[in-house]
């Protein structure tokens, strides 16, 4: 699994490569039209001006509502890991690291952050009240992408034992719950720990192939016959939108590329039923970051279709300061806009085809 030839790996590592040596990001203030289909393969513009400049204004804010310790969080989830490795991974997708870029140190100060917590066994966390094991996949995810763009060994330290807690905490049905234990599974939390454990498998670490095996086992399971959406657990729920997207995207980034899965996945999420979605819904940020990377990875039409729908509507509900408003929190909905918005900079390896 996590196969991909190296034809795609080099033309997308070039990629990077070029727009991190010449410039952070799209270079600020070129025209959209410059960033042709001929620079992205794609038949449609991508990045307006008007997406150029939300995001602008989406980073400003972020960077100036970190903490003074590095952290993001909300009065809900203070100092949260997660929301953390979110808002320095809406950095890095513009350019930015650790000694480089004009938000390079917020990216540092982040990383300091979660590397401060990086606990024994394994575990990323700092406040747990809800859910640990989401703030862990996020942040590995956060690790195996900076550790697979610098190498930097602290990260590669916290990095191995987080990808070893993921793996031993793989409960019998090949899903993962919110606490660091192999009992219960849901699809939810299962797609933080497979995005994970491939940002990690694309920096170079070792992944078990029978984890993988066994969590698209999982996912395939949660997929309901009759509409090709996927329940939240295996035993209840109907489809909905928020939880199918994670479905989707769980099976590409688990390495299945062409499948019936994928196929009745994508057709369920682009429904009439789901078009309410872009308007409202709830988990509105998280089904859409999940959605967003699934239509991409779908690529094609379902790309061409999907994301300038999405980029209108997030350019659009921006707030006065730069931010998102959402119900865990301006840093998290601004973070999950902005990753959203950027993924056609193609700069964080695990949004590379």
């Amino acid at each position: 699994m996590f196969d991909a030839t190296s034809k795609t790996k080099l033309s997308a590592a070039c990629l990077s490569l070029s727009l991190l040596l010449f410039g952070v990001g799209w270079p600020r203030g070129v025209a959209a039209q410059e960033v042709s289909d001929a620079d992205t393969g794609v038949g449609f513009v991508e990045i307006t001006d008007q997406s150029r400049l939300s995001v602008e204004r989406g980073l400003a804010y972020l960077a100036q509502v970190q903490a003074d310790d590095g952290s993001y969080g909300s009065t809900r989830f203070q100092k949260h890991v997660g929301i953390t490795s979110l808002a320095c991974l809406a950095f890095m997708a513009d350019g930015h690291m650790p000694g480089r870029g004009e938000y390079g140190p917020n990216v540092e100060r982040g990383l300091d952050f979660v590397l401060s917590h990086a606990t024994e066994s394994g575990l990323l966390v700092a406040d747990a009240s809800h859910g640990p094991m989401y703030g862990h996949g996020f942040a590995t995810l956060f690790l195996g992408e900076i550790y697979g763009m610098t190498g930097d060994p602290r990260a590669r330290e916290a990095l191995l034992k987080a990808v070893r807690l993921i793996v031993t905490t793989q409960n019998p049905e090949g899903g993962w719950r919110y606490q660091p234990r192999p009992f219960e599974a849901d699809i939810s939390v299962t797609i933080c720990q497979v995005m994970a454990l491939r940002s990690a498998r694309n920096a170079g670490l070792s992944v078990p192939k029978e984890t993988i095996d066994r969590a698209i086992a999982y996912v395939r399971q949660c997929q309901n016959p009759a509409d090709g959406g996927f329940r939240y657990m295996l035993n209840s729920g109907g489809s909905a939108f928020p939880r199918s997207a994670a479905g989707v995207a769980a099976l590409y980034y688990a390495g299945v590329y062409e499948d019936d899965a994928l196929s009745k996945g994508l057709t369920y999420l682009e429904s009439g039923t789901n078009t309410t979605t872009f308007r409202t819904g709830g988990h509105y940020f998280y089904g859409h970051y999940y959605a967003a990377q699934a239509m991409f990875l779908a690529g094609g039409e379902h790309w061409e279709r999907w994301y300038p729908r999405i980029r209108e509507q997030l350019v659009a509900s921006q707030l006065a300061d730069g931010s998102w408003s959402s119900g865990h929190g301006g840093p998290y909905g601004t973070s999950m806009s902005l990753l959203i918005l950027q993924i056609p900079n193609r700069l964080l390896p695990i949004f590379q085809k």
